[in-house]
């Protein structure tokens, strides 16, 4: 991968609040991952009433319309869940268009996804071309990388962080084992395609200050035409990332359920719905916890291309929110030695329990029901069992 080491020019960007857009704007915010869609997206739908009385909706049905999104961009759903279909944003479609002549925000960093130039140009045809505006949010790699191995686990990864960060900044084509990364995380790119179909002058990228914790929010509420204030950061301890400890068994944790054969769907339910998330909203981080590290090569690499990015889409003509000099940064980090486990990496006991709590409340939630046996358990292998046992569990949750 090409490492352009240019530094963009910082004074090219807007410091001062931004105005507002025409009323009757549809403004689509596309992310991409991991850039604070979580903190947007949960405070537009908790001030979606608020927001009403100054002219501002917020149609979606919910926090997220990511069965939306994914549904026109032709993507599976999180692994072991239904697959999205056309229904899904076709009800957004509508919902969108309900909204009249007022101004409207739809957030999903799933649309980052879209595959072509017909995908996002049939995106931006349904919501009504003449009508909208793009917006899209850019965080650091050296921020991104570590959050986006981790979500990659949450979704059956079985690679470790290094050899991780091997394939994608240093492998090419880069594409294994998670494709869409650089999709969406080629940020200069991803800029690119959407403004070849709806043209520059309709896309704002705002550069997410992270020292700045209202910044987002209160440029979400200038674009909108909204008070200070009015959007605030709902907390949600089921966004909150794994500590290394936490990603590492979960990781282990995937390399037994492949092994097994088990199907995908009993891992939707008993592991990412059951016990991560019992693990995430029953245990808080403590100060000690060791968190995903990256090792320094990563981080001047990813600083490198940052910088590339930065560069090129500062000569794209779109409007530019915030200091692209971020993109380039190399945090300031004490690497681990080479080889050493990192301290603290052991996963505490009662993390461990509450997982497990998670996975066995959301079985025992399925009724039971009794079968023959076609033979005793001590004619079976371990394998076999394992593999038996979660087929019969996924029946029972598919029945509730």
């Amino acid at each position: 991968m090409e490492i352009d080491c240019s530094t963009p020019d910082a004074a090219a960007a807007e410091t001062a609040a931004p105005a507002p857009l025409p009323v009757g704007t549809r403004l689509l915010h596309i992310g991409p991952h991991k850039t604070g869609t979580t903190s947007i997206q949960g405070a537009l739908f908790a001030a979606k009433d608020a927001m009403a009385e100054h002219g501002v909706v917020f149609p979606a049905p919910s926090r997220h319309p990511m069965e939306a999104a994914l549904g026109v961009c032709a993507r599976p759903g999180m692994m072991g869940e239904t697959k999205p279909t056309e229904g899904h944003w076709q009800r957004l479609v509508d919902l969108v268009h309900a909204t009249g002549k007022r101004t409207s925000v739809v957030s999903s960093e799933f649309f980052a996804d879209a595959p072509d130039d017909e995908t996002i140009a049939r995106i931006v045809d349904d919501l009504g071309r003449d009508r909208v505006h793009v917006l899209i949010t850019l965080r650091p790699l050296a921020k991104i990388m570590p959050s986006q191995w981790q979500q990659y686990v949450q979704n059956g990864l079985r690679m470790g962080y290094e050899d991780w960060l091997t394939h994608m900044l240093r492998k090419a084509p880069y594409e294994k084992p998670n494709p869409s990364f650089w999709r969406r995380h080629r940020h200069d790119r991803l800029v690119e395609r959407w403004a070849r179909v709806v043209g520059a002058e309709n896309i704002t990228v705002v550069v997410v200050d992270d020292s700045d914790r209202g910044g987002l929010m209160r440029t979400f509420e200038s674009l909108l035409g909204l008070p200070d204030g009015l959007l605030e950061e709902v907390p949600d301890t089921a966004n909150r990332s794994l500590t290394l400890a936490e990603t590492e068994m979960l990781r282990k944790l995937n390399m037994e359920f492949r092994g097994n054969g088990l199907p995908d769907e009993l891992y939707s339910k008993l592991v990412r719905g059951g016990a991560v998330m019992h693990m995430k909203n029953t245990c808080r981080p403590a100060p000690g916890d060791a968190r995903i590290s990256t090792p320094v090569w990563a981080l001047e690499a990813a600083a490198g291309i940052g910088a590339e990015m930065a560069g090129r889409i500062g000569a794209m003509g779109v409007r530019v929110l915030g200091d692209p000099a971020l993109l380039s940064v190399v945090p300031a980090v004490v690497p681990a030695p080479e080889g050493a486990a990192p301290a603290g990496a052991r996963i505490a006991p009662e993390v461990a329990a509450q997982a497990l709590y998670g996975a066995l409340a959301v079985a025992a939630a399925a009724p039971a029901r009794r079968a023959a046996p076609v033979r005793t358990v001590h004619q079976t292998s371990s394998r076999e069992l394992v593999r038996v046992l979660g087929h019969r569990v996924l029946k029972r949750l598919k029945r509730t």
